[in-house]
């Protein structure tokens, strides 16, 4: 295998063995057509809900309908008002994004389990084994982690700039905004001197005069939730990359 990564990659949150994501990863998941329109009907749907427009060419689409028919022995979500179904609808086009865990280089093998939790095995006999994605399953650390800012009232591109500004402290390797359409998402490198991930999300939001700062919602605008080296980032569409340093994204 390709020896040329830095950090893993799953095919969505929920499941999937974590592996190396190389430049050819990640390249494909971010030209993946699919990627472009879960994020672009993500979007479509919470935009046509906030201006209160119609939601009819939503609800006919035939996406909306399967999903529908998996929440089917749902009650709760068979009451709920349509803007509330599309709502969930455009959640879960966000958690099937494929996704990046940019803070972890590799997770220890174990054994693949069904929902039961018994051994899966494979045609001889043997264990199946995978990398699982959990904090105590860690080998070895990037050395980058993951910053993000979302429900922004203001342009993301105008808090990415603010990286543009001679002598700002971070090395940046990835700038973009994030599936919502109102989000920034930046990975860094880790600076050692300043302690560890947590200790860093609060150095670079001071520098990027992020803190306390309070988006859409009334709430901060930093998500302090990426302080978990396992923490996973949804995937962009190219289109909505700011910026890339190819070379040390994928290299110490």
């Amino acid at each position: 295998m390709e020896q040329n990564y830095r950090f893993c990659y799953q095919v969505n949150q929920f499941w999937g063995d974590c592996i190396p994501c190389t430049p050819a990863v990640f390249n494909n998941a971010i030209d993946d057509a699919m990627t472009a329109w879960k994020i672009d009907m993500r979007q479509k749907v919470e935009e046509a809900i906030q201006e209160r427009e119609t939601l009819d060419d939503f609800i006919k689409r035939p996406e909306f309908k399967d999903f529908c028919m998996k929440k089917q022995n749902d009650k709760n979500f068979e009451s709920l008002p349509h803007a509330m179904q599309l709502l969930q609808w455009a959640t879960s086009l966000k958690s099937s994004l494929p996704c990046f865990i940019f803070g972890v280089k590799d997770f220890v093998l174990v054994k693949k389990t069904d929902k039961d939790g018994n051994p899966v095995l494979d045609k001889k006999g043997k264990p199946v084994l995978i990398h699982r994605r959990k904090l105590e399953g860690i080998e070895h650390l990037s050395g980058e982690f993951m910053f993000d800012a979302d429900k922004l009232v203001i342009d993301p591109q105008e808090i990415y700039e603010r990286t543009l500004v001679p002598g700002f402290p971070w090395k940046v390797n990835l700038a973009h905004k994030t599936s919502s359409g109102h989000g920034l998402r930046l990975v860094c490198e880790t600076r050692p001197e300043l302690g560890n991930i947590a200790d860093n999300q609060i150095c670079l939001a001071r520098d990027l005069n992020l803190m306390g700062m309070t988006g859409s919602t009334g709430k901060p605008v930093v998500d302090d939730s990426c302080i978990d080296a396992t923490r996973i980032s949804y995937c962009p569409r190219r289109e909505d990359i700011y910026f890339i340093d190819e070379q040390h994204l994928f290299n110490f």
